[in-house]
């Protein structure tokens, strides 16, 4: 089924000192579901072993059975997923473990290499052998080297050679590791239960298992757990530039989470106030778009008095199709997650608001379901300014000349989706509602400032590089049969 909305990059999940440490992280990632449902891991340790269970799916199809029960031990590691580098393949699922000279470690990642290419070549080069095609590998085998530069290779060390967004959970056998980039891109909270310890990408999953927020992992920290309790290293420079995806708030973000300690349901909210500042409009109903529409929504109605309505109907219980609809239900993909209610919008003029508008085409359906049930004017309000730029720390937004903001004006897009009118948040407005500084986030999908360098060419450089020395070992292979027939 095609995705309405850009895929979630992942949720982590760690517990440390519990005896059902694996059946917390259960329900660490069933709360973190949101974020990955494309295959999900647990991997827990009794100080001397690791076990491990891992499936392609959601978190309740991956650990039936028994599969919770063989997880023992006081220290578990998890992680759900959707694949922003590396193929959707049973093998890229994480937790990743490996044995090394420190014992085993488990690495789950959230966020993405910008370096990735760079380090695998290096790694590659030193006679390292990768098992997946995600950038989480190299994190793992970087762990794993003795030494980097010649000296001797610790925590700090490994960390300092990573580039781009990760907050990561790393399981030893008798340590839980918190780590987070020193721009903070991607959230990692700690919470306190009993006498241990957990983390979590998002304070929700904290509040389903009784944990108690403690505090939210800084940007390049890193928090060890063991016996001893908690300790901090600060592992980057500081006064890095603070880079926080804001897309958190907008979307990803489940409503009942906090972030930097803001409420994400009462920041959604707010962005739908200011949408009503920035663009009244004299109209009958505000719907919205289920789910992540919801709270913009009921902003705008709040600070305009419009009335609000939930005039779609979304069905919850929609699995992943992969079948591609034939002409005769070329909309199946659209109508079978949202049903409208079609007496509640005949001859009213509609506000109709979303979290985003990425290619476009959904919306569209939208805005047609609602004019052929009798809607008189149909209005589109988008909570978060245009997507102009790819997202190259983690997040599925397409390149430039998919999104249509990037490639179409406001005109154009409004006249595409059928729609009376058209109006995005500003990036002012987006802000003030998070009520931080807008020196505290990356808005780089929207402003096209990425707080960490990327250069696409030097990974198209070193996959050809790649790409030819596999090209020539195949040679070299045909070349030795061709001997040996000969012989």
């Amino acid at each position: 089924m095609q995705q309405h909305h850009p895929k979630h990059y992942c949720g982590v999940f760690g517990v440390f000192g519990h005896p059902n440490a694996a059946e917390l992280t259960y329900y660490g990632l069933y709360a973190l579901q949101h974020r990955g449902q494309e295959s999900a891991g647990i991997v827990s340790s009794d100080g001397c072993q690791f076990r491990e269970c891992k499936g392609m799916g959601l978190v309740p199809q991956i650990f039936t059975g028994n599969a919770l029960h063989d997880l023992v031990g006081s220290v578990a590691v998890g992680h759900t997923r959707y694949s922003t580098t590396g193929s959707s393949h049973i093998r890229n699922a994480q937790p990743l473990t490996g044995v090394c000279q420190r014992g085993h470690i488990a690495v789950a990642h959230n966020g993405n290499l910008t370096n990735a290419a760079q380090l695998r070549e290096e790694l590659e080069g030193n006679g390292v052998m990768f098992q997946t095609t995600v950038d989480s590998e190299v994190i793992l085998l970087l762990l794993a080297q003795p030494t980097i530069g010649g000296s001797d290779n610790n925590l700090v060390q490994s960390m300092r050679k990573l580039e781009g967004a990760f907050s990561l959970v790393i399981m030893t056998e008798r340590e839980l590791i918190g780590v987070r980039d020193p721009h903070g891109f991607r959230p990692l909270c700690i919470g306190k239960l009993g006498d241990g310890y957990v983390l979590s990408s998002e304070t929700c999953a904290l509040d389903l298992i009784h944990a108690k927020f403690v505090r939210d992992v800084e940007p390049g920290e890193i928090v060890i757990i063991d016996k001893k309790g908690l300790r901090s290293i600060q592992a980057f420079p500081e006064h890095q530039r603070r880079a926080f995806c804001i897309f958190e708030y907008v979307y990803f973000a489940r409503p009942d989470s906090n972030l930097a300690n803001r409420n994400v349901y009462k920041v959604r909210v707010e962005m739908g106030r200011e949408l009503a500042r920035e663009f009244p409009i004299d109209a009958d109903l505000v719907v919205p778009v289920p789910d992540s529409g919801n709270c913009p929504a009921l902003g705008y109605s709040m600070q305009t008095g419009i009335p609000f309505e939930m005039a779609f109907v979304r069905n919850h219980y929609v699995g992943r199709s992969f079948l591609q609809p034939t002409q005769l239900i070329r909309d199946f993909n659209v109508r079978v997650k949202l049903n409208l209610i079609g007496d509640l919008v005949k001859d009213k003029r509609v506000i109709i608001v979303d979290d985003s508008i990425v290619r476009g085409t959904t919306c569209k359906a939208r805005v047609n379901n609602l004019k052929e049930a009798g809607a008189k004017e149909v209005h589109v309000l988008v909570s978060c300014p245009p997507h102009m730029n790819p997202c190259v720390y983690g997040i599925d937004f397409p390149d430039r000349s998919k999104l249509m903001a990037a490639n179409y004006t406001l005109e154009e897009i409004c006249k595409y989706l059928n729609a009376d009118s058209l109006h995005y948040l500003s990036q002012d407005g987006m802000v003030r509602a998070t009520g931080l500084p807008k020196s505290s986030f990356c808005m780089a999908c929207y402003d096209g400032d990425y707080p960490v360098a990327y250069d696409p060419g030097v990974d198209k450089q070193i996959m050809e590089r790649r790409r030819s020395r596999i090209e020539g070992l195949g040679d070299s292979l045909l070349n030795e049969q061709a001997q040996i027939k000969l012989l």
